[in-house]
């Protein structure tokens, strides 16, 4: 009788070399390890542009330099053409003044109050702008820069009387002045000579004769 081996060991052996193709169709292969391996790209870094976190330029609005103010300043005078200490201060306040900084023409309008003569009035109130320029001019202004007019007791800007006639006297101490103005511009030439001139025909003769009346000038 013909002994029956078992055939459990050839049936295994061929499992074993049927293993390695039996992967399915959803089965991902093993990842490769080493040098051979293929980079993931999922995992490879792409170049990417870096937000700056500096602002870009901003150009800045345009810088517009305004001109300073035109300057008006008015020195009073007690009697006589004399600066006060007072109107000193006020006229070294002025040479600091951007306006005078600019360069800019200087009209001294002098003034008086009504007690003198016409003539007399107005040789005063041209004695208190030359005052002035000569301050002004100790003080550093270009002389050229400097435009005097003299119009006696014409421009009052307060009464010189009271109405029963009496003087009012702080009416006329406000009205012996002089008026300045510091301003692109100036004055031009032809209107000093108008003024001048007008008042010469008022009184009689040229501005800059000596008055025959005595009364004096304030």
């Amino acid at each position: 009788m013909t002994e029956r081996r078992p055939a459990m060991p050839v049936l295994l052996a061929a499992a074993v070399l049927a293993v390695p193709g039996c992967r399915g169709p959803d089965t991902d292969p093993p990842a490769q390890t080493g040098a051979g391996a293929a980079a993931d790209p999922a995992a490879t870094p792409t170049e990417q542009p870096v937000a700056s976190i500096i602002r870009p330029e901003v150009v800045p609005d345009p810088v517009v330099v305004l001109p300073p103010e035109p300057l008006r300043l008015t020195v009073t005078f007690p009697e006589g053409s004399a600066l006060t200490e007072d109107a000193k201060r006020r006229l070294a306040a002025m040479m600091e003044s951007d306006a005078v900084a600019e360069g800019w023409p200087i009209v001294l309008r002098g003034h008086s109050d009504a007690a003198g003569s016409d003539a007399a009035n107005l040789r005063v109130s041209r004695r208190r702008a030359e005052a002035v320029a000569e301050w002004l001019v100790d003080k550093g202004i270009e002389r050229d820069r400097i435009h005097i007019l003299a119009f006696g007791e014409q421009n009052p800007v307060a009464p010189n009387a009271r109405p029963d006639a009496t003087p009012d006297e702080a009416g006329r101490a406000r009205n012996r002045r002089v008026e300045i103005l510091v301003a692109p511009g100036g004055t031009p030439p032809a209107e000093q000579e108008s003024v001048v001139e007008e008042i010469a025909e008022d009184v009689g003769g040229p501005a800059s004769s000596e008055a025959t009346d005595s009364a004096p000038a304030r």
